[in-house]
């Protein structure tokens, strides 16, 4: 039975149980999870290793990749950056990027983006980790995108071109990508530790390996999959399949070996301690004072959006679900927090961080064996209902 590290104050003792359970029922294998209350951190925990092989006990300094819990970093900084005027809401991003508007994408705004309404979905080929690195030739291979459907009509979940869209709307207002700018407005003033494009300087053995499931496993799971986004995933000319492949890789694991990780992957390339992410969503459940979030900006982020006109099944992840401000939103076939007003985003294989304002709690669950699960992970739902059963 693998060792529970950390801490956990008064009242959360079963957060660290539930916690303790998951090496002993759910099959984990190495994880961290910190939970911050009313601006305090009420638990801290990690435990398991951070190999595959178990030889190696995940320590309090280990970081893990965070897939899609990336998106949440990402648009933090995007928050931060609305907040300052760099951009609005209705802003249409070919004003910023006159690039962009070929195709019929002319009309596209910040809004539809980040709410996954852009029909930006896809890429026409694979980018490789070279691509990546070049900034401009990336903005190049954006600009000549077609929208997959009419923008604005229905969303579609931006699995992985949402942060590089977003991170050429950084570089045209501001110069820095989001990455930079998360690093610089984000991280460095709340000390948190998560980088979107992994620095050199930090080593090999901080970060865990991931252990990823076989098509068996998913096989044998798939009725913990939405059945319709199986089926879709298995079609190579679908949605769900082309937006699941934008990058040129072999397996998801490829994103924590160079050279994959040191570059930006703003919606899927993330790496640092549920303790990071936690710290994050700690400012934004408290009203988000040390970020400089504006009232506008802060009530955009706790509201609920209205479907688009074409209705609200993700026509990718085919559930019905809802975004804004790059944040997935309590609703429909995925529901958190304690209120509406709760945001956060929950990342590929079991990886899940939010605020819920309503409760000022943050909340982060990071894994590196990856699950099968598209949301709520049993592993993360069952710290996190723990969480909320001590806050009662």
């Amino acid at each position: 039975m693998p060792v529970v590290d950390g801490t956990a104050a008064d009242g959360f003792g079963p957060v660290v149980d539930a916690f303790a359970e998951n090496f002993r029922s759910r099959n984990e294998l190495g994880a961290a999870c910190t939970v911050y209350h009313e601006g305090e951190c009420v638990v801290d925990i990690w435990g398991g290793y951070r190999d595959t092989a178990g030889e190696q006990p995940w320590a309090e300094h280990t970081m893990a990749m965070a897939f899609s819990g990336t998106k949440g970093m990402a648009a933090t900084a995007t928050a931060v950056a609305l907040s300052r005027g760099l951009f609005a809401l209705e802003d249409r991003i070919a004003d910023h990027w006159p690039e962009f508007a070929r195709h019929g994408k002319e009309t596209i705004t910040v809004q539809q983006l980040l709410r996954h309404r852009s029909g930006l979905a896809t890429l026409d080929e694979p980018v490789t980790a070279a691509q990546l690195a070049d900034h401009d030739e990336l903005a190049e291979v954006l600009a000549a995108q077609k929208p997959d459907w009419g923008p604005g009509t229905r969303h579609g979940y931006h699995t992985f071109t949402l942060g590089w869209y977003t991170s050429e709307l950084f570089r045209r207002t501001d110069g820095r990508t989001v990455g930079e700018f998360f690093a610089d407005e984000v991280a460095d003033p709340l000390d948190a530790e998560f980088h979107i494009g992994l620095p050199e300087s930090v080593p090999d053995e901080r970060v865990a390996e991931l252990d990823p499931f076989g098509p068996v496993q998913l096989l044998r799971n798939a009725h913990r999959l939405s059945p319709r986004y199986l089926a879709a995933l298995l079609n190579p000319r679908s949605l769900s399949n082309r937006a699941a492949n934008c990058v040129a890789y072999d397996d998801p694991t490829d994103l924590t070996e160079p050279p994959l990780r040191s570059v930006e992957i703003p919606s899927a390339n993330g790496i640092g301690t549920a303790r990071g992410l936690a710290q994050v969503y700690d400012d934004l459940a408290t009203g988000g004072d040390r970020l400089g979030i504006d009232e506008a900006t802060y009530e955009e982020l706790t509201t609920v959006p209205t479907p688009p006109s074409g209705g609200d099944r993700d026509l990718v992840v085919r559930i019905r679900n809802e975004y804004d401000m790059g944040y997935s939103k309590p609703y429909g076939e995925f529901t958190f927090g304690s209120s509406d007003a709760a945001f956060g985003t929950p990342g590929f294989g079991g990886t899940f961080g939010f605020a819920d304002p309503d409760a000022d709690l943050a909340f982060a669950y990071v894994p590196n064996r990856l699950g099968v699960h598209l949301v709520d992970d049993p592993r993360e739902v069952a710290v996190r209902e723990a969480v909320y059963d001590c806050l009662q």
